[in-house]
């Protein structure tokens, strides 16, 4: 079995942010890192959504990501540390729009290791030299310069070595234009290392240490370092030079401190904590990541503590020396692993979990009612500041990127009735978690939706203007006659436009500068700016059929296959060819194309004929109206369009690159090709097709992100477009419409107005790029795992969360503090206590907002929730008391039961669990049974067992359940579950419990999977196979009955299967001593199982599922991972495109390395090595390739370019989308 791997959706968890002006250009940019890719995203200044430029897979893990700009330079620098053991340098390149690497500097073994660098990367603020630092030891200094041609150059490494020293952070100090310092957090062990009796680890305290790098004599010193009281978590660094003070700012558990060189005194200030804080009061508050703003007369820091509240930080100055630091509560948004303040006045948050936003700074926090904290307030020494949490009042959420990361669960099905399938995953943690449903397709956002006085049969709109940016009139086609509205801050009818009311209209344009063109079955109208109107009539009893027009030219069909030409001369007059063109058989469509920049005229003209041919002629002077070529198609063609696609945004710093010209037809059958025409000969070539619905395909030309793209509708509405380097066909998620056009207004850009039946819709595509568009519904507590329900289409899942508290004992702990704060109060406070007293009960802070409260360890909330997936309601919802948490689930039905059909729902649960050392009280199961047609639970009864039921799976009209490590078969009794059978052999914890027939797969947490048969005349359950290999695993999926696909924590997924030599009907042994099954191997089972295929997918794969994602697609394995990523394994058919795409792959890592110097063999290996699996991603970056390479590759593999990505294409397309 040969696999090929393919990511549907790439990872949206974000692990580093860093923003700049990476293009050169003078807009702000974040480059992200998700994992084991870089993306750069854009925020539009104007209207604020955040759109993706790039987005490039580096197949290796990005540890540090950092951005620095050369003194006097105008663009920024990307600097990455990753796992390659090499420091890489990237610059983007706007005109190619992509990531160059500009230098790769090897230092080390790759690997994420402990004493490699690449874990911490500090940048002197005016881009002289970067520090790459790795968790203990080594600390390498690279010196950054310009050579003679301004090319950005890098020194050989400078040591700065420790031996015995952990670091926990570093950073460039700002010192202007003397010598770079680099501070870093470490803490010296040795001393603790030596030490027997274990008391010197008390002792140990962390050390700021400051490194200089003597630019004049080229090495690194250890400058200064002082022992720090606090154990401090990270370090923000103070402007300086002529902005600031300079220094470092030391984050710190309940502190922060100011301090620098020199005679400067240390400045430290409390964190402020909540008021009413339902948090453990023991427990010390840090803050996790920050960002700094500088203007050129003021700057100010914005920290966030770990419950998500901002704080503004101000420093005062007294001839630089600071004298207080100035903490005031800004905003609260969710916990960040990054924030960045851009120039343009944006706060971009990268949240932990969950969606990242982007919001508008609206004011800066000076002259709100809110108090200001104070290093030089007088406290007690342990006490702190208090401030209470609200709502955003200095910040405006302007944009949501969706971000499915963590992903806990997931099935996929198709619940809604729909005919494709849609993945329910349930994702987020803690009270911002969610229930999502994904469909493909892109997201249609509805700007507006209008009645109109019948049905409409088509719609187009026109500018006045060329010059113009924004549409001025829609022309709406009626059966009968035609409808011309105006655009503006309202759409409404006018009657002085000029065209003409009482016919239909077949086309209409916008012509040459300032003219206007009407095409209606009896002629032609010309509305020239003055509202003069030349006509052109149909001759005899001959009409107009079909036409083709673009601003300089009108080609139209009459009846009987007559082919009419006009062109546009400079004085703005139509003129028809003197010949006219007469077709062998009846036109059935036309499409011409768009006239390029400097051109006169488009030089092809695309002709459908019932012939079920499509023709190309020639619109050239030279041989116009000559047949140029000719394709047979297997039906009816229904539409054309001609379009140049493939050049990228034509921007004003890069030129357009070279695009294609492309003859999309649309066929009757429901079929869609696409063709390369060629734009010399207009010969065509290299056909794909796409089967898109079972009604005729119509193609409307548009503009997206100004390049061409068409929208295709058949059953439903599919949009074709070139982005990010390669072509995307995808559905949009709304009702099917009849007919399209373009739209461009103030309030909508990039727009399509479309008619459906009879309403008319302007309709905003905003998410370009997406695979799925997704539905969320709220849920409480983290999704464990979820079961559906088939019967009723409903959902069952289990929400919970450790260190926190079930709403019950919120309100009793409230009522506690207020009962405390009522106690404490003297006679003359007691009013004031009262009123604290009541604000304290009213005070509702939601959970998804600011946090829940830390509980401590081992306090657990947990619940079971029955819900309908497409609405999001709540149909039945079930609170586990405090402490007791919910771990597993499943649907069984028991033989026994009076009705062997009716389901029941098992639920594991566990009370009282400590996770490290791990220690359980006692476990449950509840079992219930579902009423009210699968809309309501009923509790039938619970069993006590003695460790937490981890796992539950339906096994012959029983249910086999994992109980910590015993795997056992219990049966329905009337009061409880009854033990039928019982395993002993799994060695640490059963995760995942598999079964088929009488065999049995069970997963345990790190030793891999055992393969059980269970033996019905004994009653009893014996280990027949196991695994060679530990794995930690995650979840299993079974691909057949002797193949199975596991997925362990740390990213890998494998196939395993049953030898052919292998037997699971060992009989007794006839001498009563089951030698057999004694002897066992290598201390495990007698039989080993095969491995079939490794491959290392880089981030913890959370579900496995066997599915076939397309409607009449093949079957494929797709998986989903923590960090967001929806990826597909799909078998190969046939030996030849195996061996194509093995041989590619081979080319690939050859041709086209892995963008920071990792080696794309040793990654797919990390712990095993890498067999039968193909990369798809890297197969796929074929089309980014520049085309020398692309024709060398191809050469050597007897193929073409255009061939090649065809079948990199076909087998995305056959399996998944």
């Amino acid at each position: 079995m040969f696999l090929y791997n393919l990511t549907l959706q790439r990872a949206s968890g974000i692990t580093h942010a860093v923003h700049g002006n990476f293009s050169g250009s003078r807009s702000q940019e974040l480059v992200v890192s998700r994992g084991r890719s870089l993306e750069l995203l854009r925020p539009d200044p104007n209207t604020g959504k955040v759109h993706t430029i790039l987005t490039t897979d580096i197949f290796g893990i990005v540890r540090s990501l950092m951005a620095f700009r050369l003194t006097g330079g105008s663009k920024d620098y990307i600097v990455v540390g990753s796992d390659s053991g090499r420091i890489a340098i990237l610059e983007y390149i706007a005109s190619k729009n992509q990531f160059d690497r500009i230098h790769l500097e090897t230092f080390g073994k790759s690997g994420c290791r402990r004493i490699v660098p690449g874990q911490y990367l500090a940048i002197d603020p005016k881009g002289r030299a970067v520090m790459i630092g790795a968790v203990e030891k080594q600390k390498l200094v690279y010196i950054l310069n310009r050579d003679g041609q301004a090319r950005l150059t890098i020194s050989s490494p400078l040591e700065a070595h420790k031996s015995n020293t952990l670091v926990y952070h570093m950073v460039g100090v700002d010192v202007g234009f003397e010598n770079p310092l680099f501070a870093c957090l470490e803490i010296d062990y040795e001393e603790s290392d030596m030490d027997p009796s274990g008391e010197a680890v008390h002792r140990t305290q962390q050390t700021l240490t400051f490194y200089e790098l003597d630019l004049g004599l080229n090495h690194v010193v250890r400058k200064y370092h002082e022992p720090l009281e606090e154990h401090a978590n990270f370090l923000i660094a103070v402007p300086g030079g002529n902005d600031g003070p300079s220094g470092v700012l030391v984050c710190s558990e309940n502190y922060i401190t100011y301090k620098n060189l020199g005679d400067q005194p240390d400045i430290r200030c409390p964190i402020p904590r909540r008021r009413n804080d339902l948090d453990d009061p023991e427990r010390g508050m840090i803050f996790i990541c920050s960002a700094t703003h500088k203007t050129r007369t003021m700057f100010f820091f914005l920290a966030q503590t770990e419950q998500g509240d901002i704080f503004k930080i101000t420093l005062e100055t007294d001839e630089d020396v600071v004298t207080e630091i100035k903490l005031k509560y800004f905003d609260t948004v969710p916990p960040a692993v990054a924030l960045c303040v851009l120039k343009t006045g944006f706060l971009f948050v990268a949240a932990e979990f969950g969606n990242h936003y982007l919001y508008q700074i609206a004011h800066l926090g000076d002259d709100d009612e809110e108090p200001e904290f104070s290093s030089i307030m007088p406290l007690e020494e342990g006490d702190t500041f208090f401030y209470g949490p609200r709502t955003l009042l200095n910040l405006v959420l302007v944009d949501e990127l969706d971000s499915l990361s963590p992903i806990m669960a997931g099935q996929i099905a198709d619940l809604a009735n729909e005919d494709s399938v849609q993945l329910y995953v349930a994702c987020g943690r803690g009270g911002r978690s969610s229930l999502r449903v994904l469909r493909h397709g892109l997201e249609v956002a509805e700007m507006a939706v209008s009645e109109l006085p019948g049905n409409p049969t088509a719609v187009w709109t026109v500018k006045r203007r060329a010059e113009e940016q924004y549409d001025a009139y829609i022309i709406v086609s009626f059966p009968n006659a035609t409808l011309v509205l105006s655009i503006g801050e309202t759409v409404e009818e006018v009657t002085d436009s000029g065209f003409l009311g009482t016919t239909p209209t077949l086309a209409c344009s916008q012509l040459g500068e300032d003219a206007l063109v009407q095409i209606y079955p009896d002629g032609i109208r010309h509305i020239r700016a003055d509202r003069r109107v030349n006509e052109w009539k149909a001759p005899g009893k001959k009409t107009i059929v079909r036409c083709a027009v673009n601003h300089r030219q009108v080609v139209i069909a009459l009846t009987g296959g007559e082919i009419v030409y006009f062109e546009m001369d400079p004085s703005g007059q139509l003129n028809e060819y003197t010949e006219r063109k007469e077709m062998k058989s009846d036109v059935i469509c036309m499409g011409v194309g768009r006239v390029a920049a400097g051109e006169q005229r488009c030089r092809f003209l695309a002709v459908g004929l019932a012939d079920n041919t499509v023709r190309i002629i020639s619109l050239d002077p030279n041989d116009c109206l000559t047949v140029l070529g000719m394709q047979a198609l297997p039906a009816l063609a229904e539409s054309l369009s001609i379009l140049e696609m493939g050049g990228g945004e034509a921007t004003p710093e890069a030129e357009q690159q070279h695009s294609t010209l492309y003859l999309n037809i649309g066929l009757q059958n429901g079929a869609l090709l696409r063709t390369v025409l060629d734009s010399v000969t207009g010969d065509m070539s290299d056909t794909r097709t796409r089967y898109l619905g079972p009604r005729p395909v119509k193609l409307f030309r548009i503009s997206m992100q100004g390049s061409e793209a068409v929208l295709a509708m058949s059953s439903r509405s599919w949009l074709s477009y070139y982005y990010q380097n390669r072509f995307h066909l995808t559905p949009l998620s709304y009702e099917s419409l009849a007919y399209a056009s373009g739209f461009s207004s103030e309030q909508c850009p990039e727009g399509i107005v479309a008619i459906s039946e009879n309403t008319l819709r302007i309709l905003a595509l905003e998410k370009l790029g997406a695979v799925f568009n997704q539905v969320s519904h709220p849920l409480e507590y983290t999704p464990r795992k979820f079961v559906i329900h088939q019967e009723s289409s409903h959902l069952v899942m289990i929400e919970t969360d450790h260190n926190c508290y079930t709403e019950d004992t919120k309100r009793q702990r409230k009522m506690q503090m207020a009962e405390e704060l009522r106690e404490a109060a003297g006679e003359e406070e007691a009013e004031v206590a009262e009123r604290m007293a009541e604000a304290l009960l009213s005070e509702d802070l939601p959970d998804s907002v600011f946090g829940s409260p830390k509980a401590g360890p081992g306090m657990w909330a947990s619940l079971l929730r029955l819900i309908e997936p497409i609405q999001g309601t709540t149909l039945h919802l079930h609170r586990f008391e405090q402490n007791e948490a919910a771990f597993s689930i499943g649907i069984v039905k028991f033989i026994n039961h009076s009705d062997p059909e009716q389901p029941f729902l098992l639920v594991g649960t566990a009370k009282d669990y400590i996770l490290s050392p791990r220690h359980v009280d006692k476990g449950y199961i509840y079992v219930y049974r579902f009423v009210k047609e699968g809309s309501g639970l009923e509790l039938v009864h619970r069993t006590e067992v003695e460790d937490i039921p981890t796992a539950i799976c339906p096994f012959g009209g029983r249910v086999m359940v994992g109980v910590g490590k015993l795997l056992r078969i219990y049966d329905l009794g009337k009061k409880k579950l009854l033990r039928k059978c019982e395993n002993k052999h799994v060695p640490n914890l059963i995760v995942d419990i598999k079964c088929r027939g009488e065999r049995v797969i069970v997963s345990d947490v790190q030793e891999s999977m055992f393969f059980v048969r269970y033996k019905r005349q004994e009653n009893q359950l014996i280990i027949y196979m196991d695994d060679t290999n530990q794995r930690c695993i995650t979840v299993t999926a079974l691909l057949d009955f002797d193949t199975v696909a596991a997925a362990d924590k740390f990213g890998n997924i494998t196939v395993i299967r049953m030898g052919s030599d292998v037997s699971d009907d060992v009989d007794e042994d006839p001498t009563g001593n089951k030698a057999l099954w004694d002897r066992g191997l290598l201390n495990g089972a007698s039989q080993k199982a095969d491995i079939i295929a490794n491959f290392h997918v880089g981030e913890t794969v959370n579900t496995l599922e066997k599915a076939t994602l397309i409607p009449g697609g093949s079957e494929s394995l797709v998986y989903t991972t923590l960090s967001g990523t929806i990826g597909v394994l799909v078998p190969f058919t046939s030996r030849e495109d195996h061996e194509l795409f093995m041989s590619l792959e081979m080319h690939m890592r050859s041709e086209h390395p892995p963008m920071c110097g990792r080696d794309h063999v040793s990654f797919r290996s990390y712990f095993f090595p890498v067999k039968n699996v193909i990369d798809g991603d890297l197969c796929e970056q074929f089309n980014m390739v520049d085309s020398n390479k692309q024709r060398s590759i191809a050469e050597d593999l007897d193929k073409t370019p255009s061939e090649l990505s065809k079948r990199l294409e076909d087998i995305r397309t056959k399996f998944a989308f």
